[in-house]
């Protein structure tokens, strides 16, 4: 009887652990759960917060057909080290992804696939892993963002030049310490490459008048560190996977320039299109009257927070899962639900990634079907700008089409 009760037992623990990971209502998933991946960003649905990403395999990158995605709802996008939107990321950047399977497979706004295709081979000198079922992302960030946020930067070996272009041989390694066994990468350069120094924004032109690099032939670069803007163009001569340079960061002050650029970007349209979040608890009263417990979503820059202050005025309009205004023919504001922040709180430990580890209190008289727990929002604290949001980031009327956008938009190759 007791081994019988111990297989039993073994068997509902081995079939819990098959179960795949799908992030849940009112949780942010760990990134540790997330699957991994590369590639170039081929095509952006900014409105809807999806595109398409040609994911780097093993095989032949220019054959890998574009991957769609979409950016779960506290999803973050980060560009030049700074938040972002998906409207900002220049087509063509090479990407990281950390991603996960549909939280919800019946409403996922890009095709839902088999959960073992990252195993599928894509025939044709593709390699497996060119169409993950990890479609719906955390974290979305291009080369130096992701660099710095695991500690890496790019050091150069060795230059080759020749009418202006070239290639760069180089290796991204730990900042501090590494064991010097990184793999080299050949990239290319050109023209177009932007070289960033202080302040100063260079040419190709610059470097070679001033003699820091030679108008022909081969320099060695001595490991020089630096932060490498990457993306991906057509090459000729055969070669089926190399990647481009599009930026060199040559040091921090040129890298925080950039990244205080994009962080400006970024601020100015979460102002315009309001704070996301998602409605923690609802204590209801009379007449409508609630009091609403939210988390905002994590990823901005930290005047963003700032501006929720206990006892200001602020608004609360319901989003969808793309985070489009549920109404805003006459502006988000015409139809949201106004009242005052009662408390703002700091959520105790390390927030999750997708967190900003902030609640707010807020306490409203006109308490919505939209706003209920589990459901996500977006809020505008007192000073922020009110505006018209361009008719593709608001529903009109709540059909099943606009709510939760077909994923038949992307083409099957």
């Amino acid at each position: 009887m007791a081994l019988c009760l111990g297989l039993f037992l073994f068997t509902i623990v081995a079939i819990a652990q098959e179960k795949p990971f799908r992030p849940e209502v009112g949780k942010f998933p760990p990134l540790e759960k997330a699957l991994s991946y590369r590639g170039e960003l081929v095509f952006v649905d900014h409105a809807n917060r999806r595109g398409s990403i040609r994911v780097q395999a093993s095989g032949m990158f220019f054959r890998n057909d574009p991957h769609p995605f979409a950016m779960l709802p506290y999803g973050i996008v980060r560009y030049h080290g700074a938040p972002a939107d998906l409207r900002d990321i220049p087509l063509g950047t090479v990407m990281h992804v950390e991603a996960f399977l549909p939280p919800d497979p019946k409403i996922s706004a890009v095709p839902v696939l088999p959960i073992n295709n990252r195993k599928v081979d894509g025939n044709h000198n593709r390699g497996a892993g060119t169409a993950p079922a990890e479609n719906h992302v955390l974290l979305l960030e291009d080369e130096p963002s992701y660099c710095q946020r695991v500690g890496k930067v790019w050091k150069l070996k060795e230059l080759d030049i020749n009418n202006r272009r070239g290639m760069i041989i180089a290796t991204c390694e730990p900042k501090q310490g590494g064991d010097g066994k990184a793999a080299e990468e050949k990239m290319t350069f050109d023209a177009a490459t932007r070289i960033w120094r202080g302040r100063e924004r260079l040419t190709i032109d610059e470097l070679i008048a001033d003699k820091i690099w030679p108008a022909e032939g081969k320099k060695s670069l001595g490991g020089q560190p630096v932060l490498l803007g990457v993306t991906w163009k057509p090459t000729p001569g055969g070669i089926f996977t190399q990647f481009h340079i599009s930026d060199i960061w040559l040091d921090d002050v040129a890298m925080q320039r950039s990244a205080s650029n994009q962080t400006e970007v970024h601020k100015a349209f979460i102002r315009s299109r309001w704070m996301p979040a998602w409605i923690d608890s609802v204590e209801y009263g009379k007449f409508g009257r609630a009091k609403v417990t939210a988390t905002l979503f994590g990823g901005m820059d930290p005047s963003l927070y700032a501006d929720f202050q206990k006892g200001a005025t602020a608004q609360m309009n319901s989003v969808e899962m793309t985070l489009k205004h549920t109404h805003g023919a006459y502006g988000p504001a015409h139809m949201a639900s106004a009242g005052s922040i009662l408390e703002v709180m700091k959520i105790p430990g390390e927030a999750p990634l997708g967190s900003s580890g902030i609640q707010i209190r807020f306490e409203t008289d006109l308490i919505i079907e939209g706003i209920r727990p589990g459901r996500i929002v977006r809020i505008s604290p007192a000073g922020w700008p009110k505006v018209d949001v361009p008719r593709e980031e608001y529903l009109n009327g709540g059909s099943p089409e606009e709510r939760f956008p077909t994923p038949a938009i992307f083409s099957k190759y």
